[in-house]
């Protein structure tokens, strides 16, 4: 019972943190209909930023946390600015081949700075052990983490749907032309939503640097297995990454529990939640909670 639970709690934690780092996919995507192939490069740039701040700056983590989230947000915006804004308006697949370029000159960058190759870790700042549930134990870190991204995934909930910078992404993401019209900004969405992104990418990365520890090569194949989790959510739902993130994440880690010792070589984790989305997709294609669009031929 013990072990269940444990892998219910882990997987719920690492669900949670797929889910935030969904939330830049989705950001995206709702905005300009683009699916940012980046963003796993994103993540590692606010894990390390983070690492730097704590590390070789000595910041408390109250202070690093917040610095790498606004460092890896003016990198998002900085990106969007220089690379993406003379594209606004031509083909999506212009857009999506310059993310996927993006993604690879963010990656040889990383190599070539100190955190591109070895493993790294965050000074312990939580005291040791945890707390007991049900037999499992779980640590303070796997609490941090709950905590952290349970309260950034209320917060952007919030942003949507009552600030009014939400209100004119959601405008721009339905109709650019008729948000145009209303005096929205819609260049000034995409690079917002580009900044957003990023800061939900640092956020997902320090979560994942605080539990597991720092790998440029880890870090980013994280940001390709969140995208299971934005299609089967569904691309422009909220709601639908979490739901998505948690399921993926509990699935990862029954799998490698209960599945990986009876296939030899296991790896059972990486492949189940794919198996799940096709099923799923087979019946709801545009995933649990994606809009359904009907086109007028």
């Amino acid at each position: 019972m013990s072990f269940l639970v444990e892998l219910l709690v882990s997987g719920i934690v690492l669900g949670l943190i797929y889910a935030l780092v969904a939330l830049g996919f989705v950001l995206i995507y709702k905005a300009s209909r683009v699916v940012n192939f980046a963003q796993g490069e994103l993540l590692a740039i606010g894990a390390f930023a983070a690492h730097f701040f704590l590390v070789t700056l000595k910041l408390p983590f109250l202070l690093a946390f917040p610095l790498a989230l606004g460092f890896t947000a003016v990198v998002g915006y900085t990106l969007e600015r220089v690379f993406l804004k003379r594209l606004v308006g031509q083909p999506i697949i212009s857009v999506i081949m310059a993310t996927i370029g993006l993604a690879f000159f963010l990656d040889g960058v990383l190599h070539l700075t100190p955190y591109g190759a070895g493993s790294y870790g965050y000074p312990s700042f939580l005291p040791e052990g945890g707390v007991t549930l049900l037999g499992a134990r779980i640590s303070y870190a796997q609490l941090l983490a709950l905590g952290l991204t349970l309260a950034l995934i209320l917060a952007f909930g919030w942003f949507f749907q009552r600030s009014t910078l939400g209100v004119a992404m959601r405008s721009v993401a339905d109709d650019q032309m008729a948000a145009m019209s209303l005096g929205v900004s819609v260049a000034k969405v995409f690079a917002l939503a580009w900044a957003a992104a990023g800061l939900t990418a640092a956020a997902g990365g320090v979560m994942v640097g605080t539990i597991s520890g720092l790998n440029l090569d880890g870090l980013v194949h994280i940001g390709l297995r969140v995208f299971p989790v934005v299609i089967l959510g569904g691309l422009d739902s909220i709601p639908g990454a979490v739901v998505a993130g948690i399921l993926i994440g509990v699935l990862e880690n029954l799998a490698a529990g209960f599945l990986d010792p009876l296939v030899p070589g296991g790896g059972t984790r990486e492949v189940f939640p794919f198996l799940v989305l096709l099923l799923v997709l087979w019946f709801k294609p545009h995933g649990l909670f994606g809009t359904e669009e009907i086109e007028r031929v």
